[in-house]
């Protein structure tokens, strides 16, 4: 009876001396998520990795980051957290044998109990190829969960069908202010650090070890224990810590540059992206940190060809032939002249103008992969070899022979008429090009429709109106253009953290939330809906993604105060429109929004106003035709309503003020965007259709009678297939919160 218990009592008691011996790094890991010091980037209330742990839904997960940043203490929270089993293994000391015995037990877990397995693997990386094979297979079934943690770029040391099956979180080194609360941890927790002793350790000792430690919690901690542990009391039974003892407890790490591993692939990295964003200082600077790091010149010059044609393109045709002179110099000359060319190309890439549109090739090689018809136009095939015999060349119209040196005339395969390759910018030497070489696409295809009564099988085989198809086509893509524009216009100049949460307003559309839906995947997006009815709509739109990667949806503003109190925003933004604006519950809105945004949350919104209704787009169409209509008069009053009903300036001037009032330090900028709009009938539905805004908002002046609406929709039938003229005033608020 007593031989259990006695044993049970002796092992408490060796587990407790292990404890009390074990190294000061080793006793002070945090046992859950609130001790936890540092990567509030992805442990912070309301991230991804957060979530997952609190809901016991962890993934594949492999941690990589430095040294004594958390990742085996992470899997450990993680293990208390779970109602799986968890089981570890270290690669250093494990085997494929190791592996197989792990693989056994849990397919008996989950056969039996349906009990899944989480596998820790400290140290990944150091599983060799046969290894990392091995554990595939159970990964993929589901038969283990693995949480790796690397050292090393997990996406060169770690079999790619792996990464690919798993969340990778980067974790970063602590800050100073994350190791000095480690420091006092360890100095006054009587139970696992030396709370208990009486230690007294100098400022200067403490940013000495805060400081070389380098953002490693091991390394601080070994250092604090070292210094603790060899130096004597005093007379008093303190045990001082100065600045001399602290220098004697942590030697100073040396900045490495492995040539294939991290160092190397992010200061080429760092250097390719100023010079891509036209910062001639951080080029230099990364250029230099590389050449004293021994880097081949030769592999920067490459790098920079690369980026004269990817990043410069025809923007600067001359970048091409900078680079390439300076890298023949720099083989004339060698070093350490030679850093001169090689400075000079960097200097010519990194202030001359920039384009990508050279990026267009690969487009056009997906469309070579996958378009079904390719047939070179008869009128572009060699007429040298058949002569006359199947009429190959026949129709060809040669540019040199008219004016300008130019023709229009059909050069892509018919099947892929409309498709545009090339998008040209507005820079330099393409910029001066731009408008003439895209009115001499729409030429092209105008002149590819002549072709049409001649070519019967690709009308039988296509819509009744092929041409109007591809005009269609056009029309659509040059849209999603547009929207492009404004999609970047509203972002620009925020740059995103992967750890930012995001607040979109206005959640009519994922259009607004497609961009920070991919850059914040450890942060979090929030979208506060119009309606409940909006809700269900976006939800239904986001059925394919992992529920843990789906946007917080919000049907209203009263919603934000359920979020945690920790759950603060990062970024808020999104697209306003007049309901936004003429809400009732305004001032409560922002505040409340306002409430739930962290200091120096960052702010985004964009403001669309119409310039022109209906009536005054006939009218200037009107105008412009040098026309005029018995409807005149009537065109002129709902013009002059419809400028009343469309003006936006006292509610964007209430919104400013509001902002103001709750904090945030705002400027705006606007810009105008001509469009013609086709005139068929949803568009006037639109606008005069029972219960639409339009003629509710017209009929509630008393001023527009039912005659001048009707009016309005006779001219409105006589001009279908006519465009009319619209203006837009788009206003973007940006701003921060003090």
């Amino acid at each position: 009876m007593g031989g259990p218990l006695k044993q049970d009592l002796f092992s408490h008691r060796g587990e407790a001396a292990l404890r009390r011996q074990a190294p000061l790094a080793d006793r002070l890991r945090p046992r859950n998520l609130d001790e936890f010091v540092g990567q509030g980037a992805i442990l912070a209330e309301g991230r991804l990795l957060r979530r997952a742990i609190s809901a016991d839904r962890v993934g594949n997960l492999i941690l990589h980051g430095p040294p004594g940043v958390g990742k085996t203490t992470l899997a450990r929270i993680i293990a208390n957290h779970t109602r799986a089993h968890f089981s570890s293994l270290n690669a250093v000391l494990a085997g494929v044998k190791d592996l197989r015995s792990e693989v056994t037990d849990a397919s008996h877990r989950l056969e039996r109990h349906g009990l899944r397995t989480i596998l820790f693997i400290d140290e990944v990386h150091r599983f060799n190829s046969a290894q990392q094979d091995a554990l595939l297979p159970w990964v993929e079934n589901g038969t283990l969960t693995l949480i790796g943690a690397t050292t090393e770029n997990p996406f060169f040391e770690v079999n790619k069908a792996l990464v690919s099956r798993s969340r990778l979180f980067r974790l970063q080194s602590l800050g100073p202010d994350d190791l000095s609360r480690l420091l006092l941890t360890a100095l006054h927790d009587k139970e696992r650090g030396y709370g208990d002793r009486h230690v007294e350790i100098s400022a200067e000792a403490s940013a000495h070890l805060v400081n070389v430690a380098g953002g490693d919690a091991r390394s601080l901690l070994n250092a604090l224990e070292l210094a603790v542990e060899s130096t004597p009391e005093n007379h008093d039974g303190v045990i001082a810590i100065d600045l001399g003892i602290a220098e004697e407890s942590i030697q100073q790490r040396a900045v490495l540059y492995d040539k294939q591993g991290d160092a190397h692939f992010d200061t080429i990295s760092a250097f390719i992206k100023s010079l891509r964003g036209s910062d001639a200082d951080a080029a230099l600077f990364w250029l230099a940190r590389m050449i004293e790091a021994g880097e081949n010149p030769r592999f920067i010059f490459r790098r920079m060809l690369i980026s004269a044609g990817e990043d410069v393109g025809l923007a600067d045709p001359q970048a091409m032939v900078v680079v390439e002179a300076c890298a023949a110099a720099f083989e004339r000359i060698g070093l350490p002249e030679g850093l001169y060319p090689l400075a000079q190309a960097a200097l010519y890439l990194a202030c001359t103008e920039k384009s990508n549109s050279t990026s267009g090739m690969f487009e056009a090689l997906r469309q070579v992969r996958e378009a079904q018809r390719q047939e070179v136009p008869a009128h572009l095939r060699d007429a040298n070899r058949d002569g006359d015999a199947f009429g190959d060349g026949k129709g060809y119209r040669y540019p040199h022979a008219f004016r300008e040196h130019w023709v229009a005339q059909q050069y892509l395969p018919s099947a892929l008429q409309g498709e545009a390759f090339w998008s040209p910018s507005r820079q330099g030497w393409e910029g001066q090009r731009r408008e003439r070489m895209l009115e001499r696409r729409a030429a092209q295809l105008a002149a590819s429709a002549e072709a049409v009564d001649e070519h019967p099988l690709l009308v039988s085989s296509g819509p009744e109106q092929p041409q109007l198809e591809r005009w269609l086509q056009r029309q659509l893509s040059v849209e999603g253009e547009r929207l492009q524009e404004l999609r970047q216009k509203l972002w620009s100049d925020l740059c995103w953290q992967r750890t930012d949460r995001v607040l979109i307003l206005g959640g009519r559309s994922l259009l607004w939330s497609l961009d920070p839906l991919g850059a914040v995947a450890e942060g979090g997006l929030t979208i506060l809906c119009a309606s409940s009815t909006e809700q269900r709509r976006l939800e239904a739109q986001l059925q394919l993604l992992d529920p843990l990667n789906h946007p917080a949806m919000l049907a209203d503003a009263s919603d934000l105060e359920r979020l945690s109190p920790h759950h603060q925003f990062e970024v808020v933004g999104g697209r306003l429109n007049q309901d936004d604006l003429n809400g009732a519950d305004f001032e409560t809105f922002w505040a409340r929004v306002s409430s739930r945004s962290t200091s120096g949350a960052q702010l985004r919104l964009l403001l669309s106003e119409p310039q022109l209704g209906p009536a005054g787009g006939l009218l200037e169409l009107l105008m412009s035709e040098k026309r005029t209509s018995q409807s005149m008069p009537s065109l002129q009053t709902l013009a002059a309503l419809e400028s009343i009903w469309l003006s936006q300036e006292e509610q964007r001037q209430r919104l400013l003020s509001q902002l103001e009032r709750c904090g945030w330090v705002t400027n705006q900028s606007s810009w105008q965007e001509s469009l013609k709009l086709s005139v068929e009938p949803s568009l006037i539905e639109r606008w005069l259709g029972e219960d639409r805004p339009y003629r509710k908002a017209l009929e509630k002046t008393g001023e527009a009678s039912e005659t001048e609406l009707s009016e309005l929709r006779r001219e409105l039938l006589q001009q279908r297939g006519n465009h009319l003229p619209q203006s837009l005033r788009h206003w973007r608020i940006e701003g921060r919160l003090a």
